[in-house]
């Protein structure tokens, strides 16, 4: 049986078609390393700038444990039609009380869940990429994104 051929991308293409897949995948998967045993899990992004990347967590959830031990981690984002994009990175705490607050105010179910902003249980991780990688369905080759700087 033959291989499917993907059609050809144009490079230029890469950004937008990458950046359609994330808003299409309202649940990516989350990589992390416990040990040295990798944890994936699905994840609601509270925001998406580019391929910057927030993630709302819990302290007490194991993750939290796991990206403090080591904060590289990478996003898997796949459409209807498989597309994937891959977000590599490391993940740090928001410190910034203007982001927190946008991200507060633009999520309903974070405000029900968690009550306060102040919520000593809140953590909010931004995942800055280090590579970002689009693949077709069937096309078993990636193609990496260029990062702006």
């Amino acid at each position: 049986m033959d291989q499917p051929t993907p059609d050809p991308i144009d490079p230029l293409a890469l950004p937008g078609l990458a950046r359609a897949v994330i808003a299409a995948d309202k649940f990516p998967c989350l990589a992390t390393i416990d040990g040295d045993h990798p944890r994936l899990r699905p994840v609601s992004p509270v925001r998406t700038d580019g391929f910057t990347v927030y993630v709302a967590n819990l302290r007490s959830y194991s993750k939290t444990a796991q990206i403090e031990a080591n904060p590289h981690v990478e996003l898997c984002y796949l459409d209807q039609q498989h597309d994937q994009v891959r977000i590599e990175g490391r993940a740090e705490v928001v410190a910034e009380r203007e982001i927190l607050e946008e991200i507060w105010t633009d999520n309903p179910l974070l405000r029900q869940y968690l009550g306060s902003i102040d919520n000593p249980e809140l953590i909010v991780y931004r995942i800055v990429p280090s590579q970002v990688r689009f693949m077709r369905e069937w096309a078993l080759e990636y193609h990496e994104i260029p990062l702006e700087n």
